[in-house]
């Protein structure tokens, strides 16, 4: 039985191994069709922006890719096996899952909703790292000036960078991370790209639900266009984030130029 299984740690995947995947997803909410066959693919050692107008299925991939939704055909993938077949705990081990909206009524401590990230390793050999995992996180989100607060006391930037360090101290092999920069300022924008570029370079793999494009060109190893339930364009930013495609999938003229210094790709709408 699945709850009878010995705790066993995941072994590292190889660069360039697919952590995660959906072939064929068709998902359905309330009746309503929602995605329509989608395809999509996350390795390790990648950062993968999945991006599209609201609407497009978004959030409703990610969920199936989390394992929280069921779809209702298709293939959805975790380290190469079917998400149904792990329990609860060994997703735990493999994805660190951070949802748009973090809801916490009880007055914990930061640091210890830090320290929530490591109960997948509660009762295996990584239990011994769980001190050094927590204080990595809350230096990585720079939330050190925060950790003896209560988490219902924090602003919603603040809240978002918890939750995110309680996501990098679970130290799982791949993240999916929705909206993550939506509440935070400039400065740790950048942070939290800068740490989980860090994480990936180490070998591990990320998902991030992104509606701001330009920070998807400057963080995005590849970019996964939705409109309408369906996958319109997939590639790096550079393939993926021109002017004919933008307006077809979010209906609006946009414009894309290059930084004069940088090279990096500048995309705002199309005014006057």
């Amino acid at each position: 039985m699945r709850w009878m299984r010995q705790i066993e740690v995941p072994a590292p995947v190889p660069p360039g191994a697919v952590i995660a995947s959906a072939t064929g997803v068709h998902v359905r909410i309330g009746g309503n069709a929602i995605l329509h066959g989608v395809d999509i693919e996350v390795r390790a050692g990648e950062i993968v922006g999945l991006a599209g107008p609201n609407g497009a299925g978004k959030t409703t991939l990610f969920n199936a890719l989390a394992g929280d939704i069921v779809a209702e055909a298709g293939d959805v993938r975790v380290h190469g096996e079917p998400v149904a077949s792990w329990t609860a705990r060994e997703l735990a081990q493999r994805r660190a899952v951070l949802p748009q909206q973090i809801q916490m009524s009880f007055p914990f401590r930061v640091r210890d909703v830090v320290a929530m990230g490591r109960a997948p390793w509660i009762g295996t050999d990584r239990q011994d790292a769980d001190e050094a995992a927590v204080e990595r996180a809350i230096v990585a989100a720079d939330i050190e000036s925060l950790v003896a607060r209560q988490f219902t006391s924090l602003s919603g930037g603040e809240r978002a960078r918890v939750a995110y360090a309680r996501a990098l101290a679970q130290e799982a092999q791949w993240f999916l991370l929705d909206e993550p920069t939506a509440a935070l300022d400039i400065r740790h924008q950048e942070l939290l790209f800068e740490s989980l570029r860090a994480r990936v370079r180490d070998g591990d793999g990320a998902l991030v639900v992104m509606h701001d494009l330009a920070l998807a060109a400057a963080h995005a190893d590849r970019i996964v266009l939705l409109r309408a339930g369906l996958v319109v364009a997939t590639g790096t930013p550079r393939e993926v984030l021109t002017p004919a495609i933008l307006g077809e999938v979010y209906g609006y003229a946009i414009d894309v130029i290059e930084h004069p210094r940088t090279g990096d790709l500048l995309i705002s709408p199309a005014r006057g």
